[in-house]
């Protein structure tokens, strides 16, 4: 220890420099009293090679139980020298108030030794203290004053030793009172209301508790705030804002106030709570300095037990094991039949060797170690565990005795809780004891370690009877040990403050946490980003159909997800359902007791603003029906009834009109039943009328409360139905920029994610780098980029040095096409996911700088410096959930143009079933017209329930309008459009047979028919030529009039036919046509139209069961009969419904779907879940076809297709190659697209 001068910086010669530089050096400063430091600063030994590069620095009150100093939540190492004689300095962040100072060495130059001459800055700190015994308390009386009820405030610093104790009450009647209250090391303020007799309102208690490890013996600072029904409550730099609705306005509370305890048990209805052990400072209450009026033994102030106005210090020497590979080697008297060892320890760790010592004269040994939680102790073989939860961070007692052949451990001094144990051998101490862990080097059979090494803090350590010295410890004249700090206790509660968001759960180790996010609806390592998507809009684009869906509006910010129906039609449009649907009928309402309804969503009013403040469109159908009751009093001018929405402002236009306007739809149309009045319901007739129309005005929705009037009159009556909040689109989503130069850029607000940040977007590009995004600090900074055609990196520095993460992708990035970034980094780890490729993580240094701290602009699509500009589109760039208006700010910037074209090549994928994108500005759409199927992505079945004796007739329109009379005209303009391919599909099912399935005929005379025979079997029949027998092709290895869905594709080339069955979704046979011999005997026709006996039989019988999706080249003539019977050239005849019979029972369901689906919910649901209003309401009728299909199967169908066609020679070439060909061939050909096919003759279907 040096006097204050001996080692000041400037100085013009000396320094302190010890004989040996290790890490376990230090000067220590005695600054004589206690001091506010506010800098220091240091230079290296004069005119040396010494000086230390980096330190730690050490503050304490007593010269004993040292505390480190932390900035940034961290053990904070200073910058040293990089020479003997300039001085640098270190401004403290905070200020430290102490008497002594520590300077620990923790670099010094490799080529000298430790060497330093140091400067203190600061300024005499007074304050006034007064100490606690445990056992007393002060009491202070203030008179009643009126304005004290509306502002309390009462600061103090305390420090103590106990983890529990009473700092502060204020008790009342009917067992009110506001305690604040150390509870394991915790500080907790209880705001308890006691019992009320007209307890109708609703009255409960408040509970905060803040900080962690403040029984550590160093002052701790509290501030408790509290003005009308707001609380503010701090402890070091650690706020909670309580806001108490109307609680606080209830506490009937006495004008007296104690410290240190709780004077009389009884006033609290509570058990008896432990007095406070320890020191205050400062402690003042609305400005009245209490120590002062104590201190002056003032009238106010009363004192109960013992009390000192200095604070007295506890002489215990803690000892941190900072490693697992630290221990502490203490000698003992060996050969002595009585062992006792007692000691405390505070961890976080379940795991870790306490203790091991090896017995005198045995192999065996003793061992105490924490496994789990608990301290187990084990004498040769393993013995009996004690306690839970042990790694608390709270401190523990553990002794351990031995007699002869009796071992007893305790821990806590609970009796109940004892161990004990016989041995078979008497019990003699050996020579050493290990605490915390074994040496590396040491001889194994001198100390055994069942686990790692304890990392934590033990005191009061004690080896027979005698308490162990450890400051003489330190000064190496007891023991030896390794990787410890003496005399401090460095154990931080890595949970405090909670680095885990949106509720995320902190657990502990020694050198790390880990956040639990189970339940919560985000993951990572601190629990920061969404596992749902944003939109609808986001769900429709990843392939999802309709159904019930989580959205979060903000992403990885602070709204949580909620459940809404997405309904995605050719726009998307998002459901948010209330808790009132019905139509609701008023009567008997004035102005003096109007009725007033409240609507509650399934979402907060914050998430309904974010989802609508998003959202290209929004509207709430909004019905109101009236007899004799009106809107508004035309005399007075006052409205009679209005709505409120999400502004809480009285709105007094109605569905269908414009805000401000006082009017309803009919009054901007013009239509009002009476020209008088603008809304209907005004002209107060005696007859139900009504105003009813969608409120579209996004600022003002959703609607939150409707007020009803003017309803006690005779004969007077409203009733109003609301309907669900509707929004439509993701103005996000689209939100894009294109960088047409590589000096274009685009900047933004400096981007604030101190903590934990994310940046997710979509580009596309053929550029083979660029930078995507960056932001610069004085140090610090963050940028993301496309390092080469296939590389993406994400670097950033929070003051650790620059760290990076790569991703490497299996094929090129610009290749035109939307690519999906996400970074994301937080004080655990650094992330990087692009596209759906497995994101790669990079963990943080554990005990390094946390805070990421920005200062420039944010540079989109370039740098500040303009290198490496970004070529391309960038679209949908959120920063911790926020999106940035890339549009808006593109419009104003030269090289950078709003929006991006080209959606088609990324989504066009999405389009099904010959579905074709089309682009749009903002995003695509599939264009289902040429495909049988519907849907926004042209996935949904089209099927048809046929009754018997039902068909459809389908005429191909001509482009060409040709007389009636010209038939040598026609056949000449036919004669060179041939039909010489076509590919055909469709889905049934059925259990009739035989049954006709398909008939192509043409003009002359030949044709296709796909039936059903006898058997079951499918035959296909082809006869291109009017003078030969059909083909005939059979599949007959089973019945496919099963009942089952079979999907059928056709596919002929020329004299090749490729034919593929599928049931549901096992492909059942894929085969190339070859005539068939046996058939060729057949010669049995009707002779009006030539159709072979088979086919007639098969047509004569009807067919039943259900037919799905028929597409015929690029016609869908089913969706035709059934979409646009008007426009189409079509004729139905007999029973034809659409059904769901063409979708199978599950099998073949949309396995794209993440949730479950409730298409079909009607009517209301309870617990306020969303239902989707725009379902068509026979469900159930539908349901019961399902199930009739299913069960009962009973469709019929019959499909007569006509081809007129020139009449030509077809040669029957046998085809070569196998009976099953490769798939992917076969599937490869039965894409070939068809030719000719717009200008063909006159063709006919018949079903």
């Amino acid at each position: 220890t040096h006097a204050p001068g001996s080692g000041a910086a400037h100085s013009g010669a000396g320094g302190w420099s010890p004989l040996v530089s290790n890490k376990y050096q230090w000067l220590q400063i005695d600054l004589g009293e206690r001091t506010e430091i506010t800098a220091v600063a240091t230079q290296g030994g004069y005119g040396s090679s010494d000086w230390v590069t980096s330190y730690l620095l050490m503050f304490s009150d007593s010269g004993r139980n040292w505390k480190q100093y932390h900035q940034e939540e961290i053990i904070w190492a200073f910058s040293g020298n990089t020479n003997a004689d300039n001085v640098v300095h270190n401004k403290l962040q905070h200020s430290i108030k102490a008497r002594f100072l520590r300077f620990v060495p923790l670099d010094w130059n490799t080529n000298g030794r430790i060497g330093m001459r140091i400067e203190v800055y600061g300024c005499t700190y007074r304050s006034e203290v007064v100490d606690f015994d445990g056992k007393s308390c002060l009491l202070y009386r203030f008179s009643q004053k009126p304005m004290t009820a509306l502002k309390d405030v009462i600061s103090l610093k305390f420090k103590t030793m106990q983890s529990d104790g009473v700092l502060l009450h204020r008790g009342g009647q009917n067992g009110d009172h506001i305690t604040l209250e150390l509870v394991k090391g915790k500080l907790s303020l209880f705001i308890n209301l006691g019992a009320r007799l007209n307890s109708d309102a609703k009255i409960h208690s408040a509970n905060i508790t803040l900080g962690s490890l403040l029984d550590d013996q160093h002052w701790h600072s509290v501030l408790i705030e509290h003005f009308n029904n707001q609380v503010n409550f701090t402890v070091d730099k650690h706020s909670h804002h309580f806001h108490a609705k109307g609680e606080l306005n209830y506490l009937d509370l006495d004008y007296e106030l104690s410290f240190g305890g709780i004077p009389l048990p009884g006033k609290s209805r509570s058990l008896p709570r432990k007095n406070f052990h320890g020191c205050f400072e400062n402690l003042y209450y609305n400005g009245v300095n209490i120590i002062d009026l104590a201190k002056r033994r003032k009238p106010q102030i009363y004192i109960m037990g013992n009390m000192s106005f200095s604070c007295s210090e506890a002489q215990m020497v803690p000892v941190t094991f900072l490693s697992s590979g630290s221990y502490l080697a203490l000698p003992a008297t060996s050969a002595q039949d009585e062992v006792s060892i007692s000691f405390q320890f505070r961890t976080w760790n379940k795991e870790g060797l306490l203790l091991s010592t090896k017995l005198h004269q045995t192999s065996g040994g003793v061992l105490l170690y924490l496994s789990d939680g608990k301290v187990k102790m084990s004498i040769y073989k393993p013995g009996k565990s004690q306690s839970i939860g042990l790694n608390n961070g709270q401190w523990h007692s553990v002794s351990l005795s031995a007699k002869r052949s009796r071992m007893n451990l305790m821990v806590d001094n609970d009796v109940t809780s004892s161990a004990h144990a016989a041995v078979p051998t008497h019990i003699y101490s050996g020579d050493t004891y290990y605490f915390g862990g074994c040496p590396n080097n040491g001889n194994s059979s001198e100390c055994k370690s069942p686990c790692a090494g304890f990392q934590g803090c033990m005191r009061l350590i004690t080896i027979g009877s005698k308490a162990v010295d450890l400051i003489s410890v330190q000064q190496n004249s007891l023991s030896n040990f390794s990787n410890l700090q003496i005399d401090l206790c460095g154990i931080i509660d890595r949970c405090l403050p909670n680095y885990c968001e949106h509720g995320g759960e902190c657990t502990q180790t020694w050198n790390s946490f880990y956040c639990n996010c189970e339940n919560t609806g985000y993951m990572g390592a601190t629990c920061h980003s969404s596992i749902y998507e944003q939109s609808c809009e986001a769900y429709k684009h990843t392939g999802n159909t309709s159904g019930f869906y989580y959205i979060d509006s903000d992403g990885s910010g602070p709204l949580g997800p909620f459940l809404v129906y997405c309904n995605m039609t050719d726009m998307t449009w998002t459901v948010i359902q209330h808790n009132n649907t019905d139509l609701t009928r008023v009567k008997n309402a004035n102005r003096e007791n109007p009725h007033a309804v409240f609507f509650k969503y399934t979402a907060t009013l914050e998430q309904l603003q974010a989802t609508i403040n998003y959202a290209e469109h929004c509207e709430q159908e909004l019905a109101y029906h009236c007899k004799k009751s009106r809107l508004l009093n035309k005399q007075d001018g006052i409205p009679l009834s209005w709505w409120i929405g999400r502004t809480n402002e009285t709105q007094t236009y109605w569905g269908g009109s414009l805000p401000d306007v006082q009017k309803c739809a009919c009054g901007l149309e013009g239509s009002c039943i009476d020209s008088q009045h603008y809304c209907n319901c005004d002209a107060d007739r005696n007859e139900w009328t009504n105003d009813t129309g969608f409120l579209s005005y996004k600022e003002h929705l959703p609607v939150t409360e409707i007020v009803v009037s003017d309803t006690d009159r005779p004969h007077s009556e409203a009733a109003y139905k609301l309907g669900p909040l509707l929004c439509r689109g993701d103005r996000t989503f689209w939100n894009s920029a294109s960088f047409n130069t590589e000096a274009s850029y685009l900047h933004f607000p400096t981007f604030h994610g101190e903590l934990s940040a994310d940046v997710s977007f979509f580009f596309k590009t053929t550029a083979s780098s660029g930078m995507f995004l960056e932001n610069l600090g004085i140090r610090d900074f963050i940028r993301i980029e496309l390092h080469s055609p296939s590389e993406v990196t994400f670097s950033f520095d929070v003051g650790n040095g620059p760290f990076e993460v790569t991703m490497q992708s299996p094929t090129p990035l610009n290749d035109n096409q939307w690519h999906y970034v996400k970074a994301e980094r937080n004080i655990k780890e650094a992330l990087l996911q692009v596209d759906q490729l497995p994101q790669k993580t990079l963990t943080a240094p554990s005990d390094g700088h946390i805070r990421l701290q920005l200062n420039s602009q944010l540079f989109v699509g370039g740098t500040a410096s303009r290198q490496k500009g970004f070529l391309g589109c960038i679209r949908s760039l959120q920063l911790n959930g926020i999106a940035l208006d890339l549009e808006e700010r593109a419009k104003i910037t030269p090289g950078v143009e709003p929006g991006c074209p080209g959606h088609c090549s990324s989504y066009g994928n999405l389009c099904h079933n010959g579905g074709k994108c089309r682009e749009k500005y903002n995003g695509f759409t599939c264009d289902c017209a040429s495909s049988a199927y519907s849907g926004p992505f042209c996935k949904k079945e089209i099927s048809a329930y046929f009754g018997a004796g039902t068909s459809v007739v389908y005429n191909f329109q001509e482009y060409y309008t040709l007389a009636k009379n010209s038939s040598s005209h026609a056949s000449s303009f036919y004669a060179d459009m041939t039909l010489i391919r076509e590919v055909i599909s469709f889905t049934f099912r059925t259990t009739r047979t035989p049954s006709l399935l398909l008939y192509v005929s043409s003009f002359y005379k030949e044709y296709l028919s796909v039936i059903l025979a006898k058997n079951g079997s499918l035959q296909i029949r082809y006869k291109l030529d009017s003078h030969q027998d059909p083909d005939v092709f059979s599949i007959n290895f089973q019945s496919m009039a099963d009942g089952l869905l079979h999907h059928v594709k056709i596919n002929r080339e020329e004299e090749m036919l490729y034919l593929e069955v599928m049931q549901l979704r096992e492909k059942v046979g894929c085969h190339q046509m070859e005539q068939d011999p046996k058939q060729n005997d057949i010669n049995k026709f009707n002779k009006s139209n030539d159709i072979d006996q088979d086919t007639m039989k098969a047509n004569s019988q009807g067919f039943i069961g259900c037919l799905s999706s028929v597409q015929f080249n690029h016609f869908a003539p089913l969706k035709a009969a059934l979409h646009h019977t008007s426009s189409a050239p079509v004729t139905v005849k007999g029973r034809f419904t659409a059904s769901n019979c063409g979708t199978s029972s599950g099998a073949d369901s949309t396995s794209s779907e993440t949730i479950h689906s409730f298409a079909d919910h009607s009517g209301p649901i309870d617990e306020g879940e969303p239902l989707a209003n725009a379902i068509q309401s026979d469900s159930a009728i539908i349901g019961g076809v399902i199930a009739v299909v299913i069960f009962i199967l009973l469709c019929i169908t019959a499909i007569v297709v006509r081809i007129y066609k020139k009449k030509s020679i077809y040669k029957k070439n046998e085809a070569k190659g196998s009976e099953n060909e490769d798939s992917a061939e076969t599937a490869l050909k039965c894409e070939l697209s068809m030719q000719n096919t717009g200008n063909e003759n006159q063709k006919e279907y018949f079903f």
